[in-house]
Parts: C-alpha cells; sequence; structure tokens
C-alpha cells in the first residue's frame, strides 16, 4: 500500500437498537468484547495489519467512550503522517445528524480533501474477522471497477438479512445486481445452498467515491446509505465488483477459523461470537499472533483462583478469564470473564459472558447471561434459571433463551 495513497473511513455511527440494552450507554462499536477488546479493535486491527496508517473513525451516537477508547488504545506515530482519528458529526451542511451511513461520508468529505487519497477503504465497526485489505485493494486495481464489496458465502435461509450480491454468471467477480435484504435471495452459481452476501468492506476510487456520494447527497429520495444507495449505483454503471472473502489469506490462520466473520449486531449473534471463542480449538483464534488483534493495555494484576474459608477451590473450565480476576470458591465454566470480575464461594457460572467489574456474591447461579459491566449480584441470586423471574426484575430475556443484565444493575433474590 505504500506506492498509493490509501485512506481508511471506519463507519462506527449506528445506534446499535438491537444490542439494547449493551447500548443504552454506548455507541456499539464501543460494547466491549472477549473479556478485553472493544469491537471497534477487529476492524482497526485489520485496518493497521494491512498497512494503513491514515484512518479516520466517523462517529455519531453516544461516543464518548469510542471517542476515549480510539484516543487511549489507536496511538500512532506522527514521525510518519500516521493516525487513527475519532471525527465526530461536525454538521458541516448544517444542524443535522448523520442520515445514513453515506451521509456520514458526505458530511466528513474535509477528511478526504484534507488526505486527497487514491483509493478509499471503508468498514463497518461492528464485525468480528480477520481481513488483509492489501489482497483486496491490488485484486480491486487489478479488476479496473470503481468500486469492490467484500464478500462472503451465507446459506441461502440466512442471505434475507444481509445485502445480496449477484454477480454475472460469465465474471464472477462483477456484481450484475445488488438488493438489500432481498426475502428471495440468488445462490452463487454453481452451488444452489450459498448466497454472496456484503460484508459491509468497500474499497472504491476515491474520485469516484466522491462523487458518487456528492451525487447521492443532491437525492432527496435516498436513504443515504452505502449499502442501499452507493454500491447500487456503481452497480447501475457496470463498475461494481466482489471480491470473495474465501480467497483472503491470513498468516497464521488454521482451516477452523479461516474465513471467519461475524456480525454482531444482536444479542443473539453477539452471546453467539462468545461462545465461538472459547471452544478448545476456538471457530475464531484470538491467539494469532502473525495477526494480532491490538486492544487497550490495562494495568492490572494476573487473574486468581483461590479457596474461600470453607474449603471451596475456585475453578474454571473451558472459559476465557481477564486480568484482575478473581475467582474464590467459585466454579465457572464455558464463559468469558472480562477485567476486574469477582465470583464468591459457592456460587456457579455457566454459559455466560460477564463485562468488567461485574461482582457475584455467595451462592448464585448464572446461566446462559451476559451481564453488562458493573452488575452486581447479591448472595443467593440466580440469573437465567427462572425466566419468570428474571421478567419480573426487569432484565431483558431473548426468544432463545439468553438474559442480559444492564449497565450498573443490582441484582436481588
Amino acid at each position: 500500500m505504500g506506492r498509493t495513497r490509501v485512506f481508511g473511513m471506519v463507519l462506527a455511527g449506528g445506534e446499535g437498537k438491537r444490542l439494547m440494552p449493551l447500548t443504552a450507554d454506548r455507541a456499539k462499536p464501543a460494547v466491549p468484547f472477549a473479556g478485553s477488546y472493544r469491537l471497534i479493535d477487529f476492524a482497526l486491527s485489520n485496518l493497521i495489519n494491512s498497512g494503513l496508517r491514515r484512518i479516520v473513525v466517523l462517529t455519531q451516537y453516544k461516543s464518548h467512550s469510542l471517542d476515549r477508547h480510539v484516543s487511549q488504545t489507536w496511538r500512532m506515530s506522527p514521525l510518519l503522517g500516521a493516525y487513527v482519528a475519532s471525527v465526530p458529526a461536525q454538521q458541516r451542511l448544517g444542524k443535522r445528524w448523520y442520515t445514513g451511513s453515506a451521509d456520514a461520508i458526505l458530511q466528513s468529505m474535509n477528511a478526504l480533501s484534507d488526505e486527497r487519497p487514491d483509493y478509499v477503504v471503508v468498514v463497518g465497526a461492528d464485525h468480528v474477522y480477520r481481513m488483509d485489505f492489501d489482497q483486496m485493494l491490488q485484486s480491486h486495481i487489478e479488476s479496473g471497477m470503481e468500486a469492490t464489496v467484500a464478500a462472503i458465502r451465507q446459506p441461502i435461509a440466512l442471505a434475507p438479512q444481509f445485502g445480496v450480491i449477484e454477480v454475472d454468471p460469465a465474471n464472477p467477480t462483477k456484481i450484475e445486481n445488488f438488493r438489500e435484504k432481498p426475502s428471495d435471495p440468488k445462490s452463487v452459481p454453481g452451488d444452489p445452498s450459498q448466497a454472496l452476501v456484503s460484508m459491509g468492506n468497500y474499497i472504491f476510487n476515491a474520485q469516484s467515491l466522491i462523487e458518487a456520494i456528492e451525487l447521492d447527497g443532491q437525492n432527496e429520495d435516498s436513504s443515504h446509505d452505502m449499502g442501499g444507495d452507493i454500491i447500487p449505483y456503481f452497480v447501475n454503471k457496470g463498475t461494481a465488483g466482489a471480491y470473495d472473502f474465501t480467497y483472503n489469506e491470513i498468516p497464521g490462520a488454521t482451516d477452523r477459523d479461516k474465513s471467519y466473520w461475524r456480525d454482531v449486531g444482536t444479542i443473539d449473534s453477539y452471546y453467539d461470537a462468545h461462545m465461538d471463542l472459547i471452544s478448545t480449538m476456538p471457530i475464531f483464534n484470538l491467539y494469532n499472533a502473525d495477526w494480532p488483534v491490538y486492544n487497550q493495555q490495562i494495568n492490572l494484576p494476573p487473574a486468581k483462583f483461590i479457596h474461600d474459608s470453607e474449603g471451596n477451590q475456585g475453578r474454571t473450565n473451558d472459559s476465557i478469564v481477564s486480568l484482575g480476576v478473581v475467582v474464590s470458591g467459585g466454579i465457572v465454566e464455558r464463559s468469558v470473564l472480562s477485567p476486574n470480575v469477582r465470583v464468591a464461594s459457592r456460587s456457579l457460572i455457566t454459559d455466560s459472558v460477564l463485562l468488567d467489574n461485574v461482582q457475584i456474591g455467595r451462592d448464585c447461579t448464572i446461566r446462559k447471561a451476559i451481564l453488562d459491566k458493573d452488575v452486581v449480584v447479591a448472595d443467593g441470586a440466580s440469573i437465567g434459571v427462572n425466566r419468570e423471574r428474571d421478567l419480573e426484575r426487569g432484565l431483558t430475556v431473548t426468544d432463545t433463551g439468553i438474559v442480559v443484565v444492564a449497565k450498573g444493575l443490582l441484582v436481588k433474590p
């Protein structure tokens, strides 16, 4: 990427309504994940590992913790002009919020004019995956297209949840049609069981993107969305290509985690993505040192597992345990414990995700639950055991039985 000027733009302005209550007090990209990370760390790590050194993060809703995380974690050396900068909604075109992802770029056009790049990499901020964007860039340049969409294969039954890419049978790298969440998705040529869907990652010729964004901004009937409006614009011009994620090779990847990608936009997908991490042979491997996922380095002591005063041994099985965790006489199984979690005597935590500073008292049972930061579970309380009781206490319970406890709540028996 050093031979061309490549600029990265991370779209991080979504409200994240489907992740409530985890997004009640924070932007979706700032939601903690896998103990020590935030969701945005995966997108930024991929861009940095791919060689990008000039990146802006476009924020909007409840962005304080996200802005703080970016400024504290993603500090680049200014020697060669490298930076990761959080750019809030600036209201450059009037006193209004962003009306869509394309409008976010339109209202941040000064970032593009300042950098004058040859190519622009535009990515979402709430997906868990590894991807080398340099390989995608080379494919984009060789194709001669103005826009390239990263595509992943999904079962045909799941395709209506995404933007579906229909390629030209004679040229499978050219997009023939692009439809957002169609009820009748078209399958991949030669494989009726799968469809190509958009990953929400794009590469554009910079001038072509600017022209498309400005034209879209003048269209009062547009929803000003990258997937819904900008990509179809290039498809109609015949200059939109598809990059099949299957061909992206990551150093250190295994056959098991190759081409892993998960949109964690719902409580169920957020929970499932955590469960992907904790198996003996993880579906997504956090321990790939050849393509690291960077995060904020916190100053905390190591985790500790100790006997309580009655001789009960604190222990854990098949779990991720972060710095500062103390398990005293409790048992943790198939769970993710974030920094500074405390688990007291005779408590049992199974199939759960506990975020920072959660305090579990004595004789508690936590099953298939997500506990947000600073939750305190009083002695003898249970979560995920009695659905009716969980609902009575105002907790969120999904159709699949995942219980979510909002930030800072005290849960009593």
